[in-house]
């Protein structure tokens, strides 16, 4: 053992000369941490370019997401579309890319961009711009039949009979890259990142199997690879595409494509691999996915009301779900519901792989079959902003993420299952595009659903039981084991897993939320191929007394400002494939909808607050011109909901180690 510091210090030399490749000219950053350091951005952001923000009165575009990001305030539409609200982040981000709908760069661009072309004033292209509520929709109606995600195929606007949407779509993507270019900090000072990036999205039938794509540095491809070249249920063609123009062009170009929300795709998002092809594109480009966004999580499923789980006995998966299972859960205007794919999907009829940790299980169960896990991803949060406001996850200061849709009343009126959405987190040595993009391809990430705690995951069979009291832990446990989204292979000896976590420190008027507890969650496969499932608290205390004072939503209780923990798998054989991640929950805080009820003068834990919500709306109609129950779903009950509480525990999610995968991933990666 005298020999480990010489050992850690060799490992660590080699570790540095090949931490990442770099691919960019650019000054080295002053700030360059071995041990990587967490940084907190936004991978989903959709500004005036893409359809569906134009329509809800964005007018934003992306270097305005940009400066938002790192601090600026922004003026977003308010309830009636012509007026404004004032945003601003509390603290900036590090990173960020806009991911506009690549589908209709173009066309968008000829509706909205030039009134000196014949293309801007064809009726669908007017009706894009109007300020009047029902116009828009109607617009909406139309390009969701354009992007073919109603029962018919993809068809281009006849607005590029008129005008060159070819060149609009060029013009569009030329800005978005120069956009990016502008905001990239390349002196030393490293102060913010940005990736050039698009959205390919898939929804046949309002099945939701989009992909952020994020090129690795200013090499791109001439114009994004959309449905309308792939077809309709055929993302692997996105991938192909991608290897074509990109990765094999011989021009620098790298590249990955992010799954989101796959809790609203129908089941459809991660099908079992149909040819090696397949699954070599997968698991090259496609290293995390996105498991929380303004739309719902999609780590687990759980029901209250039934009492039951989809595939799972964990409660804590009742968390930020959404009742269906596809994007009609958009269908909600003042009010009323206007489809019915936007009611409660029965937990019989939920897609098992809407949901990832079922997707991991699956994954161990086709890789014993198969000899390759084909879902060895790592995980991200993100917002899905349509209001050009990334990081925007504050649950007491929520301003929407839809536009004028889901702005100031219309939020708890028209869009309550939605929330706030979540952070991509990334340990990187420093602050670069090549730095930040090594690490997610080595899923060396983490998921938070808004919250900036900070998280670190290590396993291995020869990490230190000591490593929370030590000085070197996290230089050892880089010695010893992997980190979040490595992988183990074959060990004889006990397999232990390091687990550290510190609060989110918050601003000087409001720190954030105390340590509840950490937990490991584990997956595996039996020998007779069943996966199974458990959860272990390793920090903290669940039975903490923490809570909020109903009367204002104070935080009431104390909990932890660190966690930390060394923990053995007591029931670890190491002839059995297996998963394991960490989960961190905060302390108990109102949820963004509690909030934005009391400020309407409806408190969701009063008893009279179905005669609250009454005068409630009273008064919006007569001061802001609502129309329809407003504040009704304030007084929902949670005890007779499946998933809704006034309440929520903020959370982080690492990504996974695994055990007994690597051998198939390191033939496909190297």
């Amino acid at each position: 053992m005298k020999y480990w510091p010489l050992l850690v210090a060799l490992v660590f030399l080699l570790q540095d000369a090949h931490a990442f490749e770099r691919t960019e000219q650019r000054q080295p950053c002053a700030d360059y941490q071995l041990n990587r350091k967490p940084l907190f951005g936004d991978l989903h952001i959709h500004t005036r370019y893409s359809f569906d923000a134009y329509v809800s009165s964005l007018r934003q575009d992306p270097s305005d997401a940009y400066r938002y990001a790192k601090g600026a305030p922004l003026q977003i539409p308010a309830a009636d579309g012509v007026s404004f609200v004032k945003s601003k982040l509390n603290r900036p981000l590090d990173f960020a890319a806009v991911t506009d709908h690549g589908e209709f760069l173009g066309q968008i661009g000829v509706c909205t961009e030039d009134p000196s072309e014949l293309g801007y004033w064809w009726p669908h292209c007017s009706m894009t711009r109007s300020t009047q509520q029902w116009v828009q929709l109607f617009a909406t109606d139309w390009w969701t039949g354009l992007a073919g995600q109603k029962e018919a195929e993809k068809s281009e606007s006849f607005a590029c009979t008129l005008s060159d949407c070819r060149k609009a779509g060029s013009s569009v993507w030329h800005k978005i890259q120069q956009a990016a270019e502008q905001h990239y900090d390349r002196s030393d000072s490293c102060r913010f990142t940005t990736f050039v990036g698009y959205e390919y999205t898939d929804s046949p039938e309002r099945q939701n199997m989009h992909r952020n794509v994020i090129f690795r540095n200013d090499v791109v491809i001439d114009k994004p690879i959309t449905t309308y070249e792939t077809g309709r249920y055929n993302f692997p063609e996105l991938w192909r595409g991608l290897r074509q123009q990109c990765t094999e062009a011989g021009k620098g170009c790298d590249v990955m494509a992010i799954p989101h929300n796959a809790n609203l795709s129908g089941g459809l998002m991660f099908r079992d691999p149909q040819s090696q092809d397949e699954l070599n594109d997968r698991l090259f480009f496609e290293p995390v996915v996105e498991l929380i966004q303004h739309k719902g999580a999609s780590e687990c499923r759980w029901d209250r009301n039934l009492q039951a789980g989809l595939s799972t006995e964990d409660e804590l998966c009742d968390f930020e779900q959404v009742p269906g299972d596809n994007l009609g859960m958009l269908g909600t205007v003042n009010g009323v519901v206007y489809t019915d794919r936007a009611k409660l999907t029965e937990l019989s009829d939920f897609g098992r792989r809407n949901m990832v940790r079922n997707v991991y299980k699956d994954g161990l169960v086709l890789g014993q079959a198969s000899g390759t896990n084909p879902f060895v991803m790592g995980v991200i949060g993100s917002t899905d902003t349509h209001s050009a406001t990334p990081g925007a996850t504050q649950e007491d200061n929520f301003t929407g993420h839809l536009g004028r849709r889901d702005s100031g009343f219309r939020n708890v009126q028209d869009h309550f299952f939605s929330n706030p959405g979540g952070h991509a987190v990334v340990w990187a040595e420093e602050n670069s595009r090549d730095a930040i993009f090594s690490a997610i391809r080595r899923k060396e990430t983490y998921a938070t659903s808004g919250t900036r705690p900070v998280l670190r995951f290590f396993g291995g069979s020869q990490l230190d039981d000591n490593a929370c009291s030590d000085p070197q832990g996290i230089t050892n446990a880089y010695a010893r084991g992997v980190p979040m989204g490595g992988n183990l292979g074959s060990v004889e000896t006990a397999l232990k897993f390091f687990v550290s976590a510190q609060k989110d420190p918050g601003i000087a008027s409001n720190p954030g939320t105390d340590l509840q507890r950490i937990q490991i969650i584990k997956g595996w496969v039996d020998a007779s191929g069943q996966s199974h499932e458990q959860v272990v608290d390793v920090a903290g205390d669940a039975d903490n007394g923490a809570g909020v004072d109903p009367n204002n939503c104070q935080r009431l209780g104390r909990g932890e400002s660190q966690l930390c923990a060394v923990w053995q798998d007591p029931d670890f054989d190491p002839a059995v494939p297996a998963f394991y991640y960490a989960r961190l929950v905060e302390n108990p805080t109102c949820r963004w909808s509690t909030w934005q009820c009391q400020a309407g003068g409806v408190n969701p834990f009063a008893v009279d607050c179905a005669d609250q919500a009454e005068q409630a709306n009273q008064d919006a109609a007569d001061r802001l011109g609502s129309t329809g129950d407003v504040y009704g779903k304030c007084c929902l009950d949670p005890d007779q909901q499946p998933f809704y509480s006034p309440v929520i525990q903020e959370r982080a999610w690492s990504s996974p180690i695994w055990y007994l995968q690597a051998q198939g991933q390191a033939q496909i990666l190297d």
